[in-house]
């Protein structure tokens, strides 16, 4: 299996003016396969979104380096990284951070957009990417008429947009009711396997990581094999 995401030896530490150094990661390494669906579980506060902003070019390690495709991203400059990142990497985030000017259809399109797409291929693979999460329905309106289901349906369908090759979600179903969460995971994973994408999820719940193909746990700064 080809790797699709490697941290090595990543850490990651903040002064925030105090004498000692507060260290969030301390030398954190794993390796990550093309398609795999992976859970990163750990308690509130000790480093889960840390690594995947690291991950997803958002953030600088203090030390170590993060693989994309066997690619190293130590060195590039703030435009490599840029672009690295909208072509080859979704997010999802507990809040769905969608522009509440904007319908479900200019949500989805905007990355699409910014990707140098004319204003109707950009819709076209928007609508596209609504119905595949079951928004068909639901293209016209804005993120206060949705649902907080329908809500996060639309960031995973923006996350999917420009056709990246990892998705980093972030406590995705997080802010959700159990029902709702567990029919907005389903279609996640359902999203995810059948565009055979690889993914790294940060969750607190066991129930949800266990449908996932291999659990990383973070603890300590590092990562272990759960």
């Amino acid at each position: 299996m080809n790797e699709a995401l490697r941290f090595e030896n990543i850490a990651k530490s903040y002064h925030d003016g105090v004498a000692e150094p507060v260290v969030v990661l301390d030398g954190a390494s794993a390796v990550i396969g093309e398609g795999e669906i992976v859970a990163l579980v750990a308690a509130s506060g000790t480093g889960k979104s840390t690594l995947l902003h690291i991950a997803g070019l958002l953030d600088t390690p203090t030390a170590g380096v993060v693989h994309i495709s066997g690619r190293s991203t130590q060195g590039l400059n703030d435009q490599a990284r840029t672009r690295l990142r909208r072509d080859a990497i979704g997010f999802v985030y507990q809040f769905h951070h969608l522009l509440p000017e904007f319908s479900a259809l200019e949500n989805v399109a905007l990355p699409r957009r910014a990707a140098g797409l004319g204003r109707r291929a950009a819709e076209e693979g928007a609508r596209d990417l609504l119905h595949g999460v079951g928004l068909a329905h639901r293209v016209t309106h804005r993120p206060a008429e949705l649902s907080g289901g329908e809500q996060q349906r639309v960031a995973v369908a923006r996350a999917l947009a420009n056709h990246p090759r990892i998705l980093l979600a972030d406590e995705p179903t997080g802010n959700l009711d159990p029902e709702t969460s567990e029919q907005v995971f389903a279609m996640l994973l359902e999203r995810v396997r059948d565009t055979g994408l690889t993914a790294l999820v940060a969750t607190h719940n066991p129930d949800l990581a266990a449908r996932m193909d291999r659990v990383l746990r973070l603890r300590d700064g590092r990562i272990v094999e759960a």
